[in-house]
C-alpha cells in the first residue's frame, strides 16, 4: 500500500462523509450557542479564573463554574471538581452518594464498563465496594438491536431499587451508543413506575455529541470526566456530576463529608482551563466526531467491520474497528501513537491495568496524560480484537493519525 493509495483512500472516505460532517457542524453551532449563553448569563469574568488555597470557602471561580456547567447541561445543579480524578471516580462518588445499605442498583444497559465492576462488587472482592456496603445489584441486557429494554427494566424494579444506571457509551462493548430518545423514554417510564428511583447516566464520551444532554430529557444525574469531551482538550484533570439539586446535594456529601458537602475544595492553579475547555468542548467534540466518521468510512472501504457505520447516528465519539487479530490491534495502536504530538517515539504494548480483567493496549500521545478527547486508541486484548478510536482535537490531526495507522498495518503486512 503506497502513500498515494492511503491518501486516495482517505480522500474517497472523506467524500462519503460530507453530509455527516455538515450535520456535526450544525450540532457544534447549537451547542456553542448554548454554552456561550451560560457564560454570559452567569457573567463570567477574569476574576473567576483565580486560584484558591486551603479550604476554599466562598470560592467564586469554583461555584460559578458549577453554575455554568449546570445550565449548559440543562440541569438544576452540578459539581465540577479537579479533585475527581477520573470518570470512574466521578461515577463512584455518584453511586456511593445515592446508594446506602439495603438499597439496590439496577444497571439497565447490561454490564457496565470494566472499571466499575470492582466499584459495584460484581468482580473481585474489594474492600469498600457497594456490595460490601450492603447494596444489592441487578442488571438487564440491551435488546438485540442495542436499545434499552424498557419493559424488562420495569419488570426488574424492586421495592428497594434506588438507582437505575445507564451507560450511554459503548465502552469496550461492540454495541451502539445509546441515543437521548431512548434514555429519555427510560427515565419517564422509571419515574412513573417508581417515583423515588434515581436514573443515573454514565455520560462519558457522550457530552455535546447531541444538542442536549441526558439531564435535559429526564435523567436525574449524569457524570463524566473533564479530560474527555467537556474539558475540550484544555482541562488538565477532573470530573463532574450534574442533575437534580437534591441528588447533587447527596453526592456532594460523599465527595467531601456529610455536613460540609460542596462548601470546600480549593484549587491553587486556577480555573481558566476548565472554563476555556468547556467553551471549546462543542468544537472539540465535533472534530472528534469527524475523525471517528472518517475512520469508519476508510476502514469500511477496506472491508473491515466498523461500529457505528460512517453514515449511522452517533451517541458518542468512539469508533470501534474490528481488526480480528492481536497483531493488527497492536500495529494499529502503534500507528496512532507514532502520529501523536507527544511521545510519538513510544511503542504501545499490552499490559495489565487496575480495574481491567484483560491486558489493555493504549495509544495516547496527548498533552493531557490519558485525555481521550485528544486523538487516542485503546482496547482490551480479547477477541474480536477491536480498536476503540476516540478523540482528535482537529480533523487534520485525526486524518494524519489514520494515515499512520494504515501505514503501520501495511508495513506489518497485516491488511486484508
Amino acid at each position: 500500500m503506497s502513500v498515494q493509495f492511503i491518501e486516495g483512500l482517505l480522500a474517497e472516505a472523506e467524500k462519503r462523509c460530507a453530509a455527516g460532517f455538515a450535520a456535526l457542524d450544525e450540532i457544534e453551532n447549537q451547542n456553542t450557542e448554548r454554552v456561550l449563553a451560560a457564560f454570559r448569563h452567569h457573567r463570567v469574568g477574569a476574576r473567576h479564573f483565580a486560584g484558591t488555597t486551603g479550604y476554599g470557602y466562598d470560592d467564586v471561580g469554583r461555584d460559578t463554574l458549577e453554575r455554568v456547567f449546570a445550565e449548559a447541561f440543562g440541569a438544576e445543579d452540578a459539581l465540577v471538581r479537579p479533585q475527581m480524578m477520573s470518570g470512574t471516580h466521578a461515577l463512584a462518588i455518584g453511586l456511593f452518594g445515592l446508594l446506602g445499605p439495603g438499597d439496590r442498583l439496577l444497571c439497565a444497559s447490561g454490564a457496565p464498563y470494566d472499571t466499575l465492576h470492582q466499584v459495584i462488587g460484581i468482580a473481585g472482592d474489594s474492600p469498600g465496594s457497594l456490595r460490601r456496603m450492603g447494596v444489592a445489584y441487578d442488571e438487564t441486557p440491551l435488546r438485540a438491536d442495542d436499545t434499552l429494554d424498557i419493559p424488562a427494566v420495569l419488570a426488574a424494579l424492586r421495592p428497594d431499587t434506588r438507582v437505575v444506571f445507564v451507560q450511554r457509551s459503548r465502552g469496550y462493548a461492540w454495541r451502539a451508543a445509546l441515543g437521548l430518545e431512548s434514555i429519555g423514554a427510560l427515565a419517564r417510564a422509571v419515574h412513573e413506575a417508581r417515583p423515588g428511583a434515581v436514573v443515573m447516566v454514565d455520560n462519558c464520551y457522550g457530552e455535546f455529541v447531541s444538542t442536549q444532554e441526558p439531564t435535559a430529557v429526564g435523567a436525574d444525574v449524569v457524570a463524566g470526566s473533564l479530560i474527555k469531551n467537556p474539558g475540550g482538550g484544555i482541562a488538565p484533570t477532573g470530573g463532574y456530576l450534574a442533575g437534580r439539586r437534591e441528588a447533587i446535594r447527596r453526592v456532594a456529601g460523599r465527595l467531601t463529608s456529610p455536613g460540609i458537602g460542596r462548601e470546600v475544595g480549593s484549587y491553587a492553579p486556577g480555573y481558566q482551563p476548565f472554563y476555556q475547555g468547556l467553551f471549546l468542548a462543542p468544537h472539540a467534540v465535533a472534530q472528534a466526531g469527524k475523525t471517528a466518521m472518517l475512520a469508519a468510512s476508510a476502514f469500511d472501504l477496506l472491508g473491515f467491520r466498523v461500529s457505528p457505520a460512517f453514515d449511522a447516528p452517533r451517541g458518542d465519539i468512539i469508533q470501534a474497528i474490528e481488526l480480528g487479530s492481536p497483531e493488527r490491534l497492536i500495529a494499529f495502536c502503534r500507528g496512532i501513537q507514532a502520529a501523536s504530538p507527544v511521545d510519538s517515539f513510544a511503542a504501545p504494548e499490552p499490559a495489565g491495568m487496575p480495574g481491567y480483567a484483560h491486558q489493555v493496549i493504549m495509544a495516547a500521545g496527548t498533552f493531557v496524560a490519558g485525555a481521550s478527547i485528544e486523538l487516542s486508541a485503546d482496547a482490551p486484548m480479547r477477541p474480536p480484537y477491536a480498536a476503540y478510536l476516540q478523540g482528535g482535537l482537529t480533523l487534520a490531526h485525526g486524518r494524519l493519525g489514520l494515515a499512520g495507522a494504515l501505514r503501520a498495518l501495511q508495513e506489518a503486512d497485516l491488511l486484508k
